[in-house]
């Protein structure tokens, strides 16, 4: 029993060794983190469509089941800002205005998201992060930050905006220009230059709960209220009820993709997250125990009022900057939300939604990476094409469209990559027995009767042709003296049926014009198959003893006894 426990609650390893230092930075973290994710879950929240409290809620529940099951030891859990898009775009046209609908199928979202991870989990599909290359993440997170701040410019601007997508939305706001509220916006621009200074002077410091603090009190006691400002009203006092979400059989088709975006993009974000945590601090993360954990913690926030959460980079970077040892800092994160729901939540009532756009502009800014873009076009133009893809993608199309559109461009560009692989003619290093690409180094030696040549890549039925094609252009090339064609199977780790099929023609084509073809290094399961289908009968013994140089030496013997 133990021993499953240890395996299936990683708190049972840790908690041993638990000591009073440990709680004092725990509880200080844990507070720092509540007065950061109290305004951040708030403005999320809207983001999503939802009233507030659900994005409190997805901070309350999420830290606290996640502190049993995670394995991270500081990734704090919530509402992400991606997500929070996603599920407002995508449910509003399947809500149709209805507030307690959109909360339902939120809610019934993270109920599906945990249905998916867990059976994830059961599966051992803890791989599927490699799906997502970080190229394409880089324009994801890119194009969701400029979409996302299309939907918080109408808040800054104290205007009703508008738009399906990215594009739209600046047309609909540069239309409502004629009715900019002034006050709003030199409100929201303070606010701005505030968080931004904030971030730079003061990382990880709950700044954002004290402008919003002021902000409530500015809006409550000064002639401002008056000047056209839309607040966030009254939430409701008390902890989330829990219950079932009633989503119906007709919206399974709309909900599942929904999930499975999120389910994608919230495993891959809080893996990111937590083996940057696990590097920093020396201690490793269990990728399959991570799925668990997002599946527990959607579970609770699924029939708790919430919708998808997961493990930001920004929450965990403001957990561990406090002084995060243990996920015991999310309990106490937990508490003091759950004490401000009690106790504090009809002190809310008057808070700027400006505010709370302005706490999404400033998250958002850490998603573009314009950095990395430089370094991409500087030294991979086909990947920068890629990220580029996926921004745009998001923009035009949508989070998960864009996603998914970059992700097939990748998959295409693979294949393009592997159908046209480097066919490497090989001559042998001055002084020694290693042989290598003469392209890349002209100074090897070459020998007139032998040609020599490797495949960087397996040998599958979509490259066979322009394999053949190469190595009988080059034997055309090579002239009367040719003799020898060796190929080095050594960088080619798997050959299927129709690769071998093309070696053993291309022994016959090659033998039609008085040449011998040779195969050297293969490995252990392209020598499965080229036995299997015969090959070694034809052309002779394929032995892994054999190297390239065996062979050369070999042939250029048979040339000096024929002299």
């Amino acid at each position: 029993m133990r021993v499953f426990l240890k395996n299936h609650i990683p708190a049972f390893n840790w908690l041993p060794g638990y000591n009073f230092k440990f709680l004092r930075s725990d509880a200080f973290a844990g507070m720092t983190l509540a007065a950061y994710a109290l305004p951040v879950s708030l403005a999320y929240a809207s983001l999503a469509g939802l009233p507030p409290q659900y994005g409190v809620y997805g901070y309350l529940l999420g830290g606290f089941f996640y502190a049993l099951i995670g394995s991270s030891r500081q990734l704090a859990i919530g509402p992400t800002s991606a997500i929070s898009l996603l599920i407002g775009v995508t449910i509003a046209n399947m809500a149709a205005g209805d507030t307690q609908r959109w909360a339902e199928i939120a809610s019934g979202t993270a109920l599906v998201f945990a249905v998916l991870s867990l059976l994830a989990y059961l599966l051992r599909l803890s791989g599927v992060i490699n799906f997502i290359s970080d190229t394409v993440l880089l324009g994801f997170k890119a194009g969701a930050a400029l979409a996302i701040a299309s939907t918080q410019l109408p808040k800054l601007f104290g205007v009703t905006g508008g738009g399906a997508n990215f594009f739209d939305r600046l047309l609909v706001l540069s239309q409502q220009w004629p009715q900019f509220n002034y006050y709003v916006f030199g409100f929201g621009l303070a606010t701005l230059i505030l968080l931004f200074v904030a971030e730079k002077k003061f990382p990880g410091r709950p700044v954002a709960l004290l402008i919003m603090i002021v902000s409530i009190l500015v809006i409550s006691f000064t002639p401002l209220g008056t000047m056209g400002f839309n607040t966030v009203g009254l939430i409701p006092a008390g902890l989330p009820k829990f219950h079932v979400p009633a989503i119906y059989a007709s919206d399974i088709s709309a909900v599942l993709p929904l999930a499975f975006a999120c389910f994608l993009l919230a495993y891959i974000e809080s893996i990111s997250s937590a083996k940057a945590m696990a590097q920093k601090h020396g201690y490793k993360i269990d990728p399959r125990q991570e799925l668990l954990a997002l599946g527990i913690v959607n579970l609770a926030t699924a029939f708790g009022q919430s919708y998808p959460v997961s493990g930001g980079l920004s929450q965990t970077a403001v957990n561990d900057k406090a002084g995060a040892k243990t996920p015991i800092a999310l309990v106490f994160a937990s508490i003091a939300i759950g004490l401000v729901l009690l106790l504090l939540a009809g002190l809310l009532k008057n808070l700027p939604n400006v505010v709370l756009a302005c706490i999404v502009l400033v998250a958002i800014g850490g998603l573009v990476d314009i950095k990395e873009f430089k370094h991409l076009w500087k030294t991979n133009k086909t990947e920068f094409v890629i990220a580029l893809v996926a921004l745009v993608g998001v923009l035009v199309f949508g989070i998960l469209e864009g996603v998914i559109i970059a992700a097939i461009v990748t998959l295409v560009l693979i294949i393009k990559a592997v159908s046209i692989p480097h066919v490497a003619i090989l001559g042998r290093i001055p002084g020694t027995k290693r042989y290598s690409d003469v392209v890349r180094n002209p100074d090897n030696e070459l020998f007139p009767q032998l040609l020599l040549f490797r495949v960087e890549s397996s040998v599958y039925y979509f490259n066979t042709d322009y394999i053949e094609n190469i190595v009988m252009t080059k034997v055309d090339e090579a002239g009367a003296l040719l003799k020898t064609v060796v190929w080095d199977l050594s960088t080619s780790p798997q050959v299927d049926r129709a690769g071998a099929k093309m070696i053993g023609q291309l022994y016959l084509d090659l033998q039609a014009k008085g040449i011998t073809l040779h195969i050297a290094e293969a490995r252990a399961g392209v020598r499965d198959i080229l036995r299997n289908e015969e090959i070694d009968k034809l052309i002779g013994r394929i032995s892994r003893q054999v190297s390239l140089n065996d062979i050369v030496k070999g042939e250029l013997k048979k040339t000096v006894s024929l002299e």
